[in-house]
Order: C-alpha cells, then sequence, then structure tokens
C-alpha cells in the first residue's frame, strides 16, 4: 500500500502552482533537503533505519523530516517486502509527479532510452523491453517474489498498479498512464515495450511466473491490466 499527500492521475496545472511553494518550503530545511536529496539518488526505496545510519541522526528526528516531505507530496510511502514476523518496514521513494521540478529524473528518460535502443538495433520494442526488464531483475534482491519484483518496477516508473491476487494468478491494474502523451501517439508501440519489460523480468524468476497478457486502456484514462500466472514447483508448492 503507498501514500502520498495526493493521488494524481492527469496533472492539473493548478494543483502544480500550488504544490511547487509547498514544496520549497519543505525543502528549505538544510537537513530535510539532503534526506530528500539522499532518497532521490538511492537505487531504490529507503527505510528510515538506513536513513538514520546515513545521516547519524535521532531515528524520530529522520521520521519528522520525512513526514514532512511526505505531506508535501515530495516522497510516497510504501510498505516494504516481509521479513520475519511484524509488519513490513515502511520504505520511501520520490514522487514522480514532482519530476523535472526538483532534479528528480523523468520516467520519459528511460523510455526515450528504449526507444532508441530499439531503431538503433531494428529489434521490436517488445525485444528490447525484455532486455530492459531482465538487467533490472538482476538489480533487485535474488529472494524478492517475481511478482514483486514486476510490481515494484511499475511502482518506480510511476504505474501505480493495483495487485489483485487470485490462486493461481495475479493482476496487475495500472492506475496510472506516466508516459500518456507518447502512449496517446503509438500505443503499440510503448505497451509493446512494457509487455516485454514484465516478460523480461519473468524469464529470470526461474520458471515460477510467467506473463498471460497485457490488455490496453486508453492511456488518458489509465487501468490497462497486466496478467501473470504462477507456475506451479515440483515439489508441489
Amino acid at each position: 500500500m503507498e501514500r502520498t499527500g495526493k493521488r494524481r492521475g492527469r496533472a492539473d496545472p493548478a494543483d502544480h502552482d500550488r504544490d511547487v511553494p509547498r514544496q520549497a518550503k519543505a525543502l528549505a530545511d538544510p537537513t530535510r533537503h539532503a534526506i530528500f536529496r539522499a532518497i532521490v539518488d538511492h537505487d531504490g526505496p529507503v527505510d528510515i533505519a538506513g536513513l538514520t545510519a546515513k545521516f547519524g541522526l535521532n531515528h524520530n528526528a529522520i521520521r519528522q523530516h520525512v513526514n514532512k516531505l511526505c505531506a508535501a507530496g515530495l516522497l510516497i510511502e510504501e510498505a516494504g517486502p516481509p521479513s520475519g514476523p511484524g509488519r513490513p518496514r515502511l520504505r520511501y521513494r520520490p514522487s514522480l509527479v514532482v519530476n523535472g521540478d526538483w532534479g528528480i529524473p523523468s520516467p520519459y528518460e528511460g523510455l526515450s532510452v528504449m526507444l532508441v535502443r530499439a531503431l538503433a538495433s531494428g529489434r521490436s520494442p517488445r525485444e528490447v523491453g525484455a532486455e530492459a526488464g531482465r538487467q533490472m531483475a538482476a538489480q533487485l534482491p535474488e529472494t524478492t517474489d517475481p511478482v514483486d519484483k514486476i510490481e515494484t518496477i511499475a511502482v518506480r516508473h510511476g504505474f501505480e498498479p493495483r495487485r489483485v491476487e487470485r490462486r493461481s494468478s495475479v493482476e496487475l491494474v495500472l492506475c496510472r498512464c506516466p508516459y500518456e502523451a507518447t502512449a496517446t501517439a503509438a500505443p503499440d508501440i510503448v505497451c509493446q515495450l512494457h509487455l516485454g519489460l514484465a516478460e523480461g523480468m519473468a524469464e529470470v524468476s526461474g520458471d515460477t511466473v510467467c506473463v498471460t497478457g497485457l490488455v490496453a486502456r486508453d492511456p488518458a484514462r489509465a487501468g490497462c491490466r497486466l496478467t501473470l500466472a504462477r507456475v506451479p514447483r515440483a515439489d508441489g508448492r
């Protein structure tokens, strides 16, 4: 479950104009700005313990700074993967709705790189996406459930996925399209690229999950559905 100051679909310029002063005020504190930059520059979400170790500050002081960054819409809070008894640790990552304002790389950068690779190599967008998916999967912990990996990448790219578990399958409903303009102009290319991305990640899962389809929707409305099937292991689990 993710939490942020505001859930957004299509950007509203009026909202942006109201948010920027609030975010600037939150970042005016030097320590808070340093914490924000540390999260932006980190390869993946960061928890309070990691920030405490990095800055050498009191646990509660770090949490107060992070809470203010979340309230300003600069960070998103999400539950980490289970690691034992008790609730999973909360982790923090930059909100993609503020990319470009405070030096956060836009998701369009990754998309443009993949499209250029497809053009230069002559391969299909789906093939290029699969290659990128295999690379992304290798950067995540090997112990992570492959469905969690695909969901994590979807979160990082700004798709705001909602997970629907079934007996032997999983559906990720993509509640936001961060590539709305590009996907509207060339839906087949962008959707095939991201289908390949999921397939590449599933490919390195040790045959425990496979991608069974992607139902595309109007990018302006979002709601595309990525379907995955869990493959029973030899031991029956």
